[in-house]
C-alpha cells in the first residue's frame, strides 16, 4: 500500500463524534503501517486566537463575515499542511472539522485535486447522548471562564449556527454517511478508485474497545434471599466488596462508569468513583436488569411453588421466554446493545471503559463480544467477586475473568 494517497474529510455538526472517529481511523491506519495524520481546524483556531474571541457562539454565526474569513484561513492552512504531508511520506491526511456547508467542501475539492477525497458525515440525534457530550465539551479550556449552564447554552447556539448552513453529502464524488452512535453506514457513494475503501468501511462499523471492565454489582439484600429484580441496596458484605473494587481500580484512570438506574449498581459504582481523580457515574436505562414482570421481587422457590407453569416454561426456553408483563433475554438485546453504543460513544478515545451491571445484562454484553449461541447466553457465568476484562479491536481480542481481591 506504499502508493496509497488519500484525503479523508470529516463532516458533521459539533458533538457528533467526528474527532473521536478521526483518532480511531488514524490509530487503525498506523497499526496497518499506513502513515496517517490528523489536521484539526479547532486545535489550530484555539492555538492562534484568544479564547475570548472564540467561546461565544457569535463567532460561528454564518453572517459574521470577519469570523468566517478567519475560519476559512485556518481551513486553508490545514489543507496546505495536508497537501504537503501527502507530498512526502504521508499516505492518509485526515481533515477534522465541521465542513457542514457545500461551499466549504467545494473549497476543499478545489484546493486538494492531487489525490482522491473521501468524505465521512457523522450523524447522531440521540438527545441524551448529545446532552452528555455537550457537558463534556464545555469543560474544555475555551469555556473555563463561563459558568457551566451558560457554556452549555453557548455551545447549543453554536450548533444551531452550524445547522443554518448544513447541507448533507450529496454532490461529493466519494462519501460515507454514518450513524456515529450505532456505527452503521446508511448511505455511501464511490466514484473514484480508493485502495483503502474496504479497510475504512470495516473501521467505521467495528466497535473498538481498548479496555472494558465489566462488573456485576456487589452483594445485595435480595441476593442473600435469592429474590429476583427489585431495587435492593447493598449488604455490609456488598459495601466491602465495592470498596475493594475501588481500591483495585484506583491504579486505572476511569473517566466514566456506566450503570443501570438501580441502587445496587450506582452504590457499587460510587465506591469505585470515590478513588478516582475525576470520574462521572452515568446511569443508563438500557442497562437496567431484565424486567421480571409479575415475578419481580419473588424468589425462584416462590415462582416454582405458586406459578409452576411460569417456572417450567422459562426453564424450557430461558432465552426467549418472557416473564408475564416482563421481558425475555431476547427482548433485552436491542436495548442493551444501544446502551453499549452510548457507553462507547461517550468514552470517545478513552483507554478504559467501565460498566457496572446486572447478571442478565452482563450476560448480554458478553454475548455481544463472544458471539455465543442464543440458548447459551442465560448460562454465562457472572460472579460478584470477579470482573471481566475485554479488549476488542481489529488486531486483538481478549476476554479474561479476573479477581479484584
Amino acid at each position: 500500500m506504499n502508493n496509497v494517497k488519500l484525503y479523508l474529510v470529516m463532516m458533521g455538526l459539533p458533538a457528533r463524534g467526528k474527532s473521536t472517529l478521526a483518532i480511531r481511523l488514524r490509530e487503525a491506519f498506523q497499526k496497518n503501517r499506513i502513515p496517517a495524520r490528523i489536521f484539526n481546524n479547532g486545535n489550530l483556531r484555539r492555538k492562534h486566537l484568544p479564547i475570548k474571541e472564540t467561546f461565544s457562539a457569535d463567532f460561528y454565526h454564518p453572517q459574521n463575515a470577519e469570523a468566517r474569513l478567519l475560519r476559512n484561513d485556518f481551513a486553508l492552512i490545514n489543507m496546505n499542511r495536508a497537501r504537503s504531508y501527502l507530498a512526502g511520506a504521508g499516505q492518509v491526511a485526515i481533515l477534522d472539522a465541521a465542513n457542514v456547508s457545500r461551499a466549504r467542501r467545494m473549497m476543499i475539492e478545489e484546493n486538494l485535486k492531487d489525490h482522491p477525497i473521501l468524505f465521512i458525515e457523522c450523524l447522531n440525534d440521540d438527545d441524551e447522548i448529545l446532552s452528555l457530550m455537550i457537558e463534556a465539551k464545555t469543560k474544555l479550556p475555551e469555556f473555563s471562564r463561563m459558568p457551566s449552564k451558560k457554556a452549555q447554552a453557548e455551545f447549543l447556539k453554536r450548533i444551531e449556527h452550524y445547522r443554518m448552513i448544513y447541507t448533507p453529502l450529496r454532490e461529493e464524488r466519494n462519501f460515507f454517511r454514518l450513524d456515529s452512535l450505532q456505527n452503521r453506514i446508511f448511505e455511501e457513494k464511490l466514484t473514484d478508485k480508493i485502495s483503502l475503501y474496504l479497510l475504512i468501511k470495516d473501521i467505521l462499523v467495528t466497535d473498538v474497545v481498548k479496555n472494558l471492565f465489566l462488573i456485576r454489582h456487589t452483594q445485595t439484600r435480595h441476593n442473600v434471599i435469592d429474590r429476583i429484580g427489585g431495587d435492593s441496596t447493598l449488604t455490609a458484605k456488598g459495601i466491602t466488596q465495592a470498596r475493594a473494587l475501588g481500591h483495585f481500580f484506583q491504579r486505572h484512570e476511569i473517566s466514566y462508569i456506566f450503570t443501570s438506574n438501580k441502587k445496587r449498581t450506582i452504590q457499587t459504582a460510587r465506591a469505585i468513583a470515590e478513588r478516582q481523580k475525576y470520574c462521572k457515574v452515568i446511569s443508563l436505562k438500557e442497562f437496567d436488569e431484565i424486567n421480571g414482570g409479575i415475578c419481580e421481587g419473588l424468589t425462584y422457590k416462590d415462582i416454582e411453588k405458586n406459578m409452576p407453569e411460569v417456572f417450567s416454561a422459562r426453564a424450557a426456553n430461558k432465552y426467549h421466554y418472557a416473564y408475564p408483563q416482563g421481558e425475555s433475554y431476547a427482548m433485552m438485546k436491542p436495548r442493551v446493545e444501544t446502551g453499549l453504543k452510548k457507553a462507547f460513544f461517550l468514552n470517545r478515545h478513552a483507554e478504559n471503559i467501565m460498566i457496572v451491571g446486572h447478571q442478565a445484562v452482563n450476560r448480554m454484553i458478553l454475548a455481544h463480544f463472544l458471539f455465543r449461541r442464543d440458548d447459551d447466553v442465560p448460562y454465562i457465568y457472572i460472579p460478584q467477586d470477579q470482573f471481566y476484562h475485554i479488549v476488542s479491536t481489529q488486531n486483538k481480542k481478549l476476554f479474561e475473568l479476573k479477581p479484584y481481591a
